[in-house]
């Protein structure tokens, strides 16, 4: 028996993604590449876009065309938000939202059975932290551990807080467990990432995200970890005093902006305005100095004026990000945003995108120039055109002749090339 799988969206779904598989290898199934004729396709889909949407349901359709005798598995977000629509659409054997990871080879079993398919999409009021583990979604040297799930933030664009529920938290212990087992397996970054970063512990187990990540920095080994998106509301100092204290913590740290004009972030209805952001950068870079900050920014939100556009951009240049990833608004059924009466054109949403791109670009080439002639730690993870390429702490990509794959390097960069260093 054999099974391919198509994932769209965040580290999460990658994640969720191979819970799945891994339950369908305990099964005996091998897993080939999406687009070869399998039994079993699985698509784990996204619904933070409509473009998401869009992506999704086309994979649908693609396997069921290429592949008329297989029987697809549609799981994730947008699953969970319209899993009896999807259910009717041909070869689709089990709709999976975002629980049940674990048993999906069971429903399959169960649809085979029925003869009909199977719609597991109930409401996530009462779910549990799925404790699942896994071992690498990102090639031999990177490997990813779910720490958190669900967000109870209510953002104006959002639909997320409706497809993965309340907040969930994986236990301190079994954190640690993890960790160390992914340590001892040879991998030499672990990705710590959750829907909600920010919201760990909120569901009182005793801990917050200060201590999850510790917990995992004290049984990494010689791992480095890198942790996934964040919001800027860490500004405490607890947090990055406590990270700074650990050698093998990535200084690569993505808070999510989404707008560098407080009126757009309080029709967001987001928790922070830009004092309050710039304040975390401040306290990230005084305990972590040079470190990377990433964001995401969305433009073209309902009432955007030029005016308030160019305070984003201004503000993008004022923090001096590494990395902008650029998001034109896309509209949600079921979001406070969408029934706002001043909706912007979507021509005009995609021209700001393009234009804060060329901002980003150059944002990012000259953080990486900043970088040449420095010592860096890299993982290099696979060779192209004889070049050894992998990312460093701060995630900048980095090319050097015959380095080691899989294990941490000193690197220098003499220069700089399309956003990447390359040494001599």
């Amino acid at each position: 028996m054999t099974i391919s799988q198509y994932t769209l969206g965040c580290k999460v779904n990658q994640y969720d993604t191979e819970i799945m598989l891994e339950a369908f290898k305990a099964s005996g199934y091998t897993v080939l590449p999406f687009g070869q004729k399998t039994d079993v396709v699985l698509i784990n889909t996204c619904t933070v876009t409509g473009t998401g949407d869009n992506k999704s349901l086309k994979a649908v359709r693609r396997s069921h065309k290429e592949n008329p005798d297989a029987h697809i598995i549609v799981a994730g977000c947008l699953a969970q938000r319209e899993g009896e629509t999807i259910s009717k659409m041909p070869g689709v054997k089990v709709v999976l939202g975002t629980k049940y990871r674990a048993r999906v080879v069971d429903l399959l079993k169960e649809s085979l059975s029925a003869q009909k398919a199977v719609v597991a999409c109930e409401a996530l009021t009462d779910a549990d932290f799925e404790c699942s583990s896994v071992d690498s979604l990102e090639g031999r040297s990177r490997a990813v551990l779910k720490i958190q799930e669900g967000c109870k933030n209510r953002c104006a664009y959002c639909i997320i807080p409706s497809v993965r529920g309340g907040v969930r938290s994986r236990p301190i212990e079994s954190i640690k467990n993890e960790t160390e087992r992914l340590a001892r397996a040879g991998y030499s970054e672990i990705i710590l990432t959750g829907i909600h970063l920010n919201s760990y512990g909120l569901d009182g187990i005793g801990a917050d995200l200060t201590d999850a990540v510790v917990a995992a920095l004290e049984s990494a080994g010689e791992a480095r970890i890198r942790l996934g998106s964040l919001e800027p509301t860490l500004y405490d100092e607890r947090f990055a005093s406590e990270l700074s204290k650990f050698k093998n913590i990535c200084p690569q740290f993505h808070l999510s902006l989404q707008s560098g004009s407080d009126s757009v972030l309080a029709r967001m209805r987001r928790r922070y305005n830009t004092q309050m952001y710039e304040k975390t950068v401040a306290i990230l870079r005084r305990y972590f100095p040079g470190c990377a900050i990433t964001t995401d920014i969305i433009t073209g939100f309902p009432g955007e004026t030029r005016e308030e556009f160019e305070e984003t951009l201004a503000f993008a240049q004022k923090i001096g990000f590494a990395k902008i990833h650029v998001f034109p608004y896309s509209q949600r059924e079921g979001t406070e945003a969408a029934v706002m009466s001043d909706q912007v054109d979507i021509s005009v949403r995609q021209a700001r995108a393009r234009e804060l791109i060329e901002v980003s670009s150059a944002l990012e080439r000259q953080y990486v120039r900043s970088k040449i002639g420095q010592p860096l730690r890299v993982i290099f993870e696979e060779t192209i055109e004889k070049m050894s390429v992998g990312t460093d702490d701060n995630h900048i990509r980095c090319f050097k002749k015959d380095a080691p794959l899989g294990i941490l390097t000193e690197f220098t960069g003499v220069r700089e090339e399309g956003c990447a260093l390359f040494a001599e």
